[in-house]
């Protein structure tokens, strides 16, 4: 029995989904599911409980004959430009500090959703070495409650018995339609082309950076899944060990430009590249991240050694497979 927080978004839906096609439907799915935000895809999803997220630790407490194996805790508040710090304390870092302690009792292994977004400017670079989380310097609050739980985390004697944070780079793919101006670049850029025939990318305000070679390290969600498997499958069968807790991050290792990844959705939508560059409005200048690009040493010396999905084998898969016609992963 796997319980999924965050089942209703957009890497959580996808987390359901992937669970169903290996045959494993005794999951608990959990999200607000009493608000009228809701995802409107899960109710398609195979699932043995359905719990809003305010109820989570009451409904545990009222189902101890249930035993559950493992939390995958993807439930946050992820908006950049949300700036009240208390929205993102009390969702990221008190939220979290009740599902780790609830592992923590039960002796249930955890593995939960950070950011790279802790990563900041990327002045440290994008090492995931746990002894730097204190001094990494993130730019916006979600940023800073994303670091805040990690640096909790490991800081803790009575942790569950195996437990991984997993600090997402720029992930993009299906079932993200309803995340709005937090929805990939991809999902605006296809957009964008559809309604214009042109993309428009901020100019750079850095001379080693040509207008669009801004770099990123862009992650297909179908990766982002494949990993949480991989590693819920080792602490499942017992392949994991204490010694390989910590935080992780999960990228592709390989930062592409802003120009590949709007030319890859031009050429998944069959049309010529049509790109201008814009002026970046006056509050993102200083804070603007010019490249990102995940450390993968860490993970792949824990054992995982799957190839990632290329950029333009991701986009092409998004855009023909999914967004062209609107379905769900």
């Amino acid at each position: 029995m796997i319980i999924i927080t965050g089942a209703a978004g957009f890497i959580g839906s996808c987390m359901v989904q992937y669970l169903n096609e290996q045959d494993f439907e005794n999951i608990v799915l959990v999200d607000k599911f009493r608000s009228a935000e809701k995802e409107p895809n899960w109710k398609f999803k195979k699932y043995k409980y359905l719990v809003d997220r305010e109820l989570l630790l009451e409904w545990l407490d009222e189902n101890k004959k249930i035993k559950i194996d493992l939390v995958i805790h993807l439930g946050a508040r992820t908006d950049t430009t949300e700036f009240d710090y208390n929205i993102h304390k009390e969702l990221n870092e008190e939220y979290s500090q009740d599902v780790w302690n609830y592992c923590t009792a039960n002796n249930i292994p955890l593995i939960y959703a950070s950011s790279a977004a802790t990563y900041g400017n990327g002045d440290l670079g994008y090492d995931d070495d746990d002894r730097m989380l204190n001094d990494l310097k993130p730019l916006n609050p979600y940023g800073v409650s994303k670091n805040e739980f990690d640096k909790w985390a490991v800081q803790q004697f009575n942790a569950p018995p195996f437990w991984t944070g997993l600090k997402f780079f720029n992930v993009y793919g299906p079932n993200e339609y309803h995340k709005g101006r937090m929805a990939s670049v991809i999902f605006h850029s296809s957009k964008q082309i559809e309604a214009t025939n042109c993309v428009k990318l901020f100019k750079s305000y850095k001379p080693e950076f040509k207008d669009g070679e801004q770099l990123r390290d862009f992650i297909y969600v179908k990766d982002i899944i494949k990993v949480i498997y991989w590693l819920a499958s080792e602490m499942l069968d017992a392949k994991w060990s204490a010694e390989k807790n910590g935080i992780y991050n999960l990228g592709t290792g390989k930062a592409r430009t802003f120009n590949d990844l709007v030319k890859a959705t031009f050429a998944a939508l069959d049309r010529e590249p049509n790109i201008t560059y814009i002026d970046m409005p006056g509050d993102l200048i200083n804070t603007y991240q010019y490249f990102t690009e995940a450390s993968m040493l860490k993970l792949k010396h824990a054992g995982y050694e799957e190839a990632f999905i290329s950029l333009e084998e991701g986009v092409n898969d998004y855009i023909r497979n999914y967004l062209r016609e609107k379905k769900y992963y």
